[in-house]
């Protein structure tokens, strides 16, 4: 019996030092605080990058981020995770693989190259500052991102835990355990769009799990819980970043082997290959093989 006490009485222990522990030293570039997008990048240099990251040896055009402000996955993303925009981390992966030469299309930075513009117009810049028409670079591409699955407890081990907590004399230790440990999951889907035809170039899936151990501070009460409750809110966030760098990794090598599809025919827009009943395909043009003849009475 003092066998099985000693790593549950170790374990209540660590949790008690922890509780302690108010503050630490800063540290810099800490790996706890990273997600996957880790690094810089500048033009077609980047440092630190995570060497998962697909790369191409020369960029395929210009891209902007488009991301849909009003659907679900977004409020939560932005609101009860507190995480910036998907466009914030998607910048930094694309940048850094070389693939495409980003270019700003959202509000925020719009909003400031127009008012560069502004002040341009009122006569209060100075000369030679070249802020005149025909500076902005078009966008070949857009890129729209998309959380599609998003489960922040998904059992696994807390699951298997919470079922032995049924029976024993650390049942209640076990179950607060088992209920802590939560498994993370997201899946997302980027959707690449032709900005001057609207055809859709490529789409890709991508996921990622996480086993989050960070709830089990709750076992020893608020104050430790509430020392690292910031954790829990975070590791949503690392999870969903590796999605999108799965999604687009799998973008990525796709493109890599592209090749356009092709309507035989008009082409693409004639009208397609589909027709209706009663009628030729839209594409097609009917010619009559000869004169229609009249009957005789």
């Amino acid at each position: 019996m003092t066998f099985a006490k000693l790593p549950l009485a170790a374990a209540l222990v660590g949790v008690l030092a922890l509780t302690g522990c108010q503050t630490t030293d800063m540290q810099m570039g800490s790996q706890s605080a990273k997600t996957v997008a880790t690094g810089s990048a500048a033009g077609s240099a980047s440092a630190n990058a995570s060497s998962a990251l697909e790369r191409c040896e020369s960029p395929l055009g210009t891209v902007s981020l488009i991301e849909n402000q009003s659907a679900g996955w977004y409020t939560i993303v932005t609101g009860e995770y507190k995480l910036p925009p998907t466009s914030t981390l998607l910048r930094l992966l694309i940048q850094q693989s070389n693939c495409f030469v980003v270019v700003e299309r959202g509000a925020a930075g719009m909003n400031a190259m127009n008012r560069e513009r502004a002040i341009m117009q009122s006569g209060e810049m100075r000369a030679g500052s070249n802020f005149g028409k025909g500076q902005m670079v078009a966008s070949d591409y857009g890129i729209s991102p998309e959380v599609i699955i998003n489960n922040s407890d998904a059992g696994g081990i807390g699951a298997g835990l919470g079922g032995i907590a049924n029976r024993g004399r650390y049942s209640a230790l076990l179950g607060a355990v088992g209920g802590a440990l939560q498994t993370k999951e997201a899946s997302t889907m980027l959707t690449l769009i032709d900005n001057r035809s609207g055809v859709q170039i490529g789409v890709s899936e991508g996921s990622a799990s996480k086993t989050d151990f960070g709830g089990f501070l709750g076992v020893a009460g608020a104050g430790a819980a509430g020392s690292i409750g910031g954790y829990s809110r975070t590791a949503q966030g690392k999870v969903i970043a590796a999605a999108f760098m799965d999604s687009y990794n799998q973008l990525v090598v796709s493109l890599r082997n592209y090749k356009a599809q092709t309507v035989r025919g008009q082409g693409l827009g004639g009208g397609g290959r589909l027709g209706v009943d009663g009628g030729a395909a839209p594409s097609q043009t009917y010619v009559p093989s000869e004169k229609p003849t009249r009957r005789r009475r």
